[in-house]
């Protein structure tokens, strides 16, 4: 393996371990939990970090009531994560972008800034919005 490709390997890995360590101190379900009562959400069954998605913030399966995160928030601040859970939560009640959905999450104070945040953390690590990661995924399984 090449010197340079197997630099960009160990960094990769330990970006992933900071990001699981950042993750284990965040209880994604408990906050989930809170901002569903606040916003008068559904609760959700499950709530986790995944290290798989990389082209989504988070995506849910409303008939599970599940939801993922991307570990690669961790490290984000809270109101973007609180942001993104929002989203997240009212998808289990509107599966799509209806207009209920987007009337849902901008129940949420900062919704409009957490989104700036993400696409600004988008097209700083993509370079092109094509290529940005998306907000979320809805399994309508």
């Amino acid at each position: 393996m090449p010197v340079d490709q197997r630099d960009r390997h160990v960094d990769n890995l330990v970006a992933r371990v900071e990001r699981q360590r950042s993750a284990e101190h965040i209880d994604l379900l408990d906050r989930a939990q809170t901002l569903s009562r606040r916003f008068d959400l559904p609760r959700p069954t499950s709530v986790q970090w995944s290290a798989r998605q990389k082209l989504r913030w988070g995506s849910c399966t409303p008939s599970e009531g599940s939801i993922r995160i991307s570990d690669r928030m961790a490290s984000f601040p809270a109101w973007v994560i609180d942001y993104v859970l929002v989203h997240e939560l009212a998808h289990l009640t509107e599966p799509n972008h209806s207009r209920r959905f987007h009337e849902l999450v901008a129940a949420y104070p900062k919704a409009e800034r957490a989104e700036g945040f993400l696409i600004a953390v988008s097209l700083g690590h993509a370079g092109d919005l094509a290529d940005a990661p998306q907000q979320c995924v809805v399994d309508l399984q």
